[in-house]
């Protein structure tokens, strides 16, 4: 069962479920079509490609042109628009669809399902080691005027003579593919195929999403999830300041 789809990301927000404010992102869903279809015999597993987005038919190569003839289900000419993301979703068993079929967000997701939403996170750019793993920085006192921000010692000496592979240092921050999980659908418009989903997700606006059903739920699930964190942060104030609780 296809369980998958794509998306692109759109502002936040904020809504209520049953009294409770709760943080929405929109994820704008317009029809993804099927260019595609993997078989076992031919490929050895099962999936499908899904075409999102469109773009003009001027900046798309002949190749691909030709790849991407059967899913329009017209003839192709200057005023047609083709997909402009092409991305492989692996399946268990073989598509009950077929090529050029358009999938709606509502085929597959509804109201309280949970999901989680893979993406490419914003790029900030070359940060130090505070900014990028949280160091704590160096003292202020003692002379140190200019080692607050540092790394502090990065390897040994004689042996092993080197700086070890993924040691915590300044680079390149962001511009990853994060995936945020446990994720509800808090409600689906057919008609503007947009659909709200609690909490934030990787990304800026208009960046492309992968949408993936983790199990069916309701929002009564999101909403004791909502008390659960309430009551968690009351209880660490609590426990911040030292105040006891009235019985």
């Amino acid at each position: 069962m296809l369980k998958t789809i794509l998306g692109s990301k759109g502002k936040m927000g904020q809504t209520y479920v049953s009294g409770t404010r709760v943080p929405v992102t929109k994820i704008s869903i317009t029809p993804s079509v099927v260019t595609q279809i993997k078989t076992s015999e031919k490929d050895g597993y099962w999936g499908i490609q899904l075409g999102f987005g469109t773009r003009r038919i001027k900046v798309t190569s002949k190749p691909l042109q030709g790849h991407l003839k059967k899913s329009t289900n017209k003839q192709i000419n200057k005023s047609t628009n083709l997909p402009r993301y092409l991305r492989e979703i692996k399946l268990e068993k073989a598509a009950e669809v077929n090529v050029g079929d358009s999938l709606k967000a509502s085929d597959i997701f509804g109201v309280g399902d949970k999901i989680a939403v893979t993406g490419i996170s914003k790029g900030k750019g070359f940060a130090g080691v505070v900014k990028r793993w949280r160091f704590a920085g160096g003292p202020k006192t003692h002379g140190q005027s200019d080692r607050q921000r540092a790394p502090g010692s990065i390897g040994q000496g004689t042996t092993p003579g080197r700086i070890f592979k993924g040691k915590h240092m300044a680079g390149r921050m962001g511009g990853d593919r994060v995936t945020v999980k446990n994720l509800h659908v808090i409600s689906i418009d057919q008609e503007k195929n947009e659909m709200l989903v609690s909490g934030a997700i990787p990304g800026k606006s208009g960046d492309l999403l992968r949408i993936t059903k983790i199990s069916e739920g309701s929002l009564k699930d999101l909403e004791h999830e909502v008390i659960a964190q309430v009551v968690e942060g009351e209880a660490a104030k609590i426990a911040g300041t030292g105040e006891v609780a009235n019985a």
